[in-house]
C-alpha cells in the first residue's frame, strides 16, 4: 500500500465516523496498542473485509467506541518495537502474505490519529502466528470456533476475481486520468470522447474501471489499471505483470538481440505490443504479382490471438511471472503463467473458460481479440491456410505455452511435428463437419496425388500414437474418414 496524502486521510476518518457502529471491516481503538493484539485483528478485520465484500479494512486509534468522537492517541507506531523488531516489520513477518498493510499517522484538530489500512483477505483466510481470526460482535476468535463464518468466508474467496481487487485507491478524479489512458478507451469503443471530467468517470466506472472508495474519492480497480494504465509500474501491485518481448539470435535463448517491455495497460497498448512483435519476428519475402512482398515466419492474425489469449487467460496471482513472447529464427513462443482451464486436446471448438470473464469480454468489446471461444479456432484456420506445421500448446502446472513454427517441409517435421499436424487438422475438419482423408492428408502437407501411400502411413501414425481413430476399419485405405481420439472418448464418457 502507498502513502496517503494528509486531505484523503482525513476524508477517509470522517466517513469512517459517520459509519452507525463498528463492523467487521472497521474498528475503533482508544487504547489497545499491544503488538499481539494488533497482529490478530490483522487478521480478523481482514477476512471480515472479504466477508463483507469491502476492498479494504481499517483500525483507527484514537477514536471513542460509543460517540466516534476523535479523542487523539499517544500511539506511534513508528517507534514501537516487539523484542528487536520494529513493529511493522515484526507483524510482517507473523501475519500471512496474502494481505497487505500500512499505518498511517495524522492529526484532526491538533489531535493524533492513527489509521492502519488492511487490504482484503485474497486466496485464503488471513492469518496471525497461523492461526486464522474473525470479528464476531464485539470479539476477535479463531475462525475454527465459527465452522459456519468459515463456510461462507472460503466460498467468497473462491469466487474472488483479480478484476475486482484495487490497483490504486483514493484517488481524485484529476489523479485518475492522469493514470489511465482514458482516450484510448474510447477511442477502442469507437464512441466519441464525453465532454467534462464527470462523464469521463462515469463511463469508466459503468464498466468496473474504476469505483467510488469509502473516502468519498476514487479507486482504479486491477481490471481498469491492466487494461489502460499509463504506466503499469505506478501500480505496485501489477508493475511485474507488463508484457516482455524477446528476440534472440538463432534458435536457442543463448543469447538475446533484443528485449523490450510494453509499460502501458494491455489495451492501451496492445497495438504496440503487435507492432513490436512484428517487427522483431523474422520475414522473407514473395511475389505478389509483379513484385516482392513482406512474409512475415509465421502469419500476423495467429500471432496476435494467441498474444490476446495469453494476456486474457494468465492467472495473476502467480507472483514473479508475466506473459511473455519469445522469438526465434524459426518459431514463436508466446507463454503466460497459469495452467490453461480447458483442456488441451479440446481447446478447438471447445465452450469457453476463462479465470478473468471481465478481462476478457473488455478485451473483445475492443475488438483486439475474436468473439468468446472463437481464438484458437482462428489460429488454427491460418495456420493450416498457410500450410505451416500445426502449433505446439505445451501446458503445465506453472504455465501455458503456444509455439508457433515457420514454414518446414514434411521432411523436415519430426514424428511429434507430424502426428500433432495430422490431429490439429483433424479438429479443424470434425468443427467444420467435415471428413479427414487420404485426400484431405495430401492437401494439408502438399503430398502429390499419386503418392497416397505417404498420406495413408501420415494417418496411420496418428492412430498408433492415440491421436486419431479410423471412423470405419472396413472402409479401405483411400475412402477411409478419420476422426479425432477424443470424440470417441466424449462419446463413452
Amino acid at each position: 500500500m502507498e502513502p496517503r496524502e494528509p486531505e484523503h486521510l482525513r476524508d477517509l476518518v470522517r466517513k469512517l465516523c459517520a459509519l452507525s457502529s463498528e463492523s467487521e471491516w472497521v474498528e475503533f481503538k482508544v487504547g489497545n496498542t499491544d503488538p499481539e493484539g494488533i497482529g490478530k485483528r490483522i487478521s480478523a478485520l481482514a477476512n471480515g473485509a472479504a466477508l463483507q465484500n469491502e476492498p479494504t479494512a481499517y483500525m483507527v486509534w484514537r477514536i471513542e467506541d460509543e460517540t466516534h468522537d476523535v479523542v487523539g492517541t499517544s500511539f506511534h507506531y513508528e517507534t514501537t518495537r516487539q523484542g528487536n523488531q520494529q513493529l511493522e516489520s515484526w507483524l510482517r513477518s507473523t501475519v500471512s502474505t496474502n494481505v497487505d498493510f500500512r499505518f498511517h499517522g495524522l492529526t484532526i484538530d491538533d489531535l493524533r490519529v492513527v489509521i492502519l489500512e488492511i487490504g482484503s483477505a485474497t486466496q485464503h483466510p488471513v492469518s496471525f502466528r497461523n492461526i486464522e481470526y474473525v470479528r464476531v460482535g464485539q470479539s476477535t476468535e479463531p475462525l475454527t470456533k465459527h465452522p459456519r463464518i468459515a463456510a461462507s468466508l472460503w466460498q467468497i474467496l473462491n469466487q474472488t476475481r483479480f478484476e475486482d481487487g484495487i490497483a490504486k485507491e483514493g484517488l481524485t478524479g484529476e489523479q485518475v486520468l492522469d493514470a489511465l489512458e482514458f482516450t484510448a478507451y474510447f477511442a477502442l469503443l469507437q464512441e466519441p470522447l464525453p465532454d467534462g471530467q464527470i462523464s469521463i468517470l462515469d463511463s469508466l466506472r459503468h464498466d468496473n474501471l474504476i469505483c467510488k472508495s469509502v473516502a468519498g474519492r476514487w479507486d482504479i480497480t486491477n481490471l481498469g489499471a491492466i487494461l489502460l494504465a499509463r504506466h503499469l509500474a505506478d501500480f505496485p501491485g501489477l508493475r511485474h505483470k507488463s508484457v516482455r518481448i524477446i528476440k534472440y539470435d538463432g534458435s536457442e535463448r543463448s543469447r538475446a538481440e533484443r528485449d523490450w517491455f510494453c509499460e502501458q495497460g494491455y489495451a492501451a497498448g496492445f497495438q504496440r505490443i503487435m507492432d513490436q512483435s512484428m517487427a522483431f519476428i523474422p520475414a522473407g519475402e514473395e511475389y505478389d504479382g509483379a513484385r516482392k512482398v513482406p512474409q512475415p515466419m509465421v502469419p500476423e492474425h495467429a500471432v496476435k490471438e494467441l498474444v490476446a489469449n495469453a494476456l486474457i487467460h494468465q492467472d495473476f496471482l502467480v507472483s514473479g511471472a508475466r506473459a511473455l513472447i519469445e522469438i526465434f529464427d524459426d518459431r514463436v513462443e508466446i507463454s503466460n503463467p497459469g495452467e490453461s482451464l480447458v483442456e488441451e486436446e479440446r481447446m478447438l471448438n471447445a465452450r469457453p473458460r476463462s479465470r478473468n470473464e471481465n478481462l476478457a469480454d473488455m478485451m473483445r468489446q475492443f475488438r483486439i481479440c475474436e468473439q468468446r471461444g472463437s481464438g484458437i479456432d482462428e489460429v488454427m484456420r491460418q495456420v493450416e491456410s498457410a500450410k505451416l506445421p500445426a502449433p505446439d500448446i505445451q501446458v503445465s502446472n506453472e504455465s501455458t505455452v503456444a509455439i508457433l513454427f515457420g514454414r518446414k517441409t514434411l521432411t523436415m517435421l519430426d514424428k511429434e511435428a507430424r502426428v500433432r499436424t495430422c490431429r490439429w487438422h483433424a479438429c479443424l475438419r470434425y468443427a467444420k463437419a467435415q471428413p479427414t482423408n487420404n485426400r484431405s492428408i495430401r492437401e494439408r502437407f502438399d503430398i502429390p496425388e499419386n503418392r497416397p501411400a505417404q498420406a495413408t502411413r501420415l494417418l496411420n501414425e496418428a492412430v498408433a500414437e492415440g491421436k486419431l481413430v479410423i471412423a470405419d476399419p472396413s472402409v479401405g485405405n483411400k475412402s477411409r474418414a478419420y476422426l479425432p481420439s477424443w470424440v470417441v472418448s466424449a462419446e463413452y464418457s
